[in-house]
């Protein structure tokens, strides 16, 4: 067993005990398994959706009825029903809008909110048609000893009670499960056996020392989650795509492939190019079309810059599954030789390790780090008194407040730009499209929680999943 598995097998029971705490509150989400609130009626039933339920979890409706769909959340929100065409449109805060069942034979049917990541986060239920018999309306209710308690009914169960005692151990066994298997998962991570993204790429040195990269785009088989093979749009066949680096001053050419099935283009975020090489399509550049191929040209800042890359003909499609990665110019400056919140940086730091944390939340890659879910997030490992420079970079829809435990985290740089005064921070707020580079230290030994702190984005009633990973201090 390798060292990185025994640190964090002897750890386990407090690993579980640290994401107990952190997960204290469980989220508005129930399971699809049947043991949930009910709904009877023979004209519209009310539907609410939230972040992230469906309420109740357990639709009944008489065939040739209605639901009556209310979004009460903050976030926008539909209702799909699984393997046919019915969908609401997308509904706002307090929107209401009535979905048309009649065409369903009795049965039961999954119904589930089909806005991307949300179906993972807990948005699923079970919708009942029944025939309208009273014998049907009867068995549409349910086994009361069926499943577990939606989580509207957990503050009514007694603690002390059988129900509530089952209900509990479902919940520690499935976060128990996850917890051991993101464990083995670190093991192969530091075997090198797992395909991940973020690889730097090496460029070919052309005569004049212009450094040449190739890139090709297509759709990839991607492993985000154990088991859950997805169709990425992914630049050579990684999500996020291959890290490029170059110093101030280079000479660059960038070739890309395009194999989608669409026009593409790549627009390169944060930095400083010429208005032709800017990347968006039809206004700086032609489309590159399917099968073609298209050199992008151009000489880095004479400073050193932090961005990324990603499509931005069809990005809403494009970026979410996959088509982005980091571009980075040079190194970002530190703030060497000052203290800030306590933290003392030697006037001679060295960097140990230095990590791009991709986020995202949307497509066909969902809610992810680095374009994996837990259990298949790689964790961050270093030893007591290591350096890591990590930047943070959001590629999805929504803002990420990414949280580390107990190791201090020192804003240097917003968007590749060095801090005048950098700052102290637990949990750093991402909106898409920033970019912030936070230098930690290593100090406290342990298994530390690292996760986005919209805890609906890292945990259902399934355990933790999603935007969620450790720093492991040896």
């Amino acid at each position: 067993m390798s060292p990185v598995s025994q640190s964090l097998l002897s750890r386990f029971a407090v690993v579980t005990s640290i994401f107990a705490l952190l997960m204290v509150g469980v989220v508005a989400a129930t399971r699809p398994d049947g043991g949930g609130s009910s709904a009877v009626a023979a004209g519209p039933v009310p539907v609410t959706l939230t972040e992230f339920a469906i309420s109740p979890n357990r639709v009944v409706v008489t065939q040739g009825g209605s639901l009556s769909i209310t979004n009460s959340g903050s976030q926008a929100h539909n209702v799909a029903i699984t393997d046919t065409p019915l969908v609401t449109s997308d509904l706002s805060g307090g929107q209401t809008e009535t979905l048309d069942v009649s065409s369903l034979e009795p049965g039961e049917y999954e119904i589930f909110c089909a806005v991307a990541g949300h179906l993972e986060a807990g948005m699923v239920g079970t919708l009942v048609v029944t025939d309208g018999s009273a014998a049907g309306d009867q068995a549409a209710g349910g086994s009361a000893g069926g499943g577990h308690a939606g989580h509207d009914d957990l503050a009514s169960l007694d603690p002390m009670g059988e129900h509530a005692q089952r209900i509990n151990k479902e919940f520690e066994d499935a976060m128990s499960a996850g917890v051991q298997t993101y464990l083995e998962y670190a093991d192969k991570y530091a075997a090198g056996e797992v395909d991940k993204g973020n690889r730097k790429l090496e460029p070919e040195i052309l005569e004049d020392g212009t450094k040449k990269f190739e890139l090709t785009a297509a759709i990839t088989d991607w492993e985000v989650t154990p088991g859950n093979i997805v169709k990425a749009w992914t630049y050579n066949e990684q999500v996020p795509g291959p890290w490029i680096r170059i110093e101030p001053g280079e000479k660059v050419q960038i070739e890309l492939t395009n194999n989608l099935p669409i026009s593409t283009d790549i627009h390169w975020h944060g930095i400083s190019v010429p208005f032709e090489q800017d990347g968006v399509a039809p206004i700086t550049q032609d489309y590159i079309r399917p099968g073609e191929t298209y050199t992008y040209e151009f000489t880095a800042p004479d400073h050193p810059e932090l961005g990324m890359y990603h499509a931005h003909m069809h990005g809403q499609v494009a970026i979410v599954n996959g088509l982005f990665a980091v571009f980075q110019v040079g190194d970002v400056d530190l703030p060497r030789g000052r203290t800030i919140s306590g933290v003392e940086i030697p006037a001679d730091l060295q960097i140990d390790q230095e990590l791009p944390i991709v986020v995202n939340d949307a497509g066909v890659i969902g809610m992810s780090i680095n374009g994996k879910g837990f259990p298949l997030t790689e964790p961050v490992v270093a030893k007591q008194g290591e350096w890591v420079l990590m930047h943070f970079y959001n590629e999805g829809l929504q803002g990420h407040p990414m949280h580390l435990h107990r190791q201090p985290q020192i804003v240097v740089a917003k968007d590749g730009f060095p801090l005048e005064a950098p700052y102290r921070m637990d949990t750093i707020w991402v909106s898409p499209g920033e970019r912030y580079s936070v230098l930690v230290q290593a100090q406290e030994p342990g298994i530390w929680a690292f996760h986005c702190h919209i805890v609906s984005h890292a945990e259902s009633d399934d355990g933790l999943f999603g935007m969620v990973t450790t720093m492991i201090v040896e």
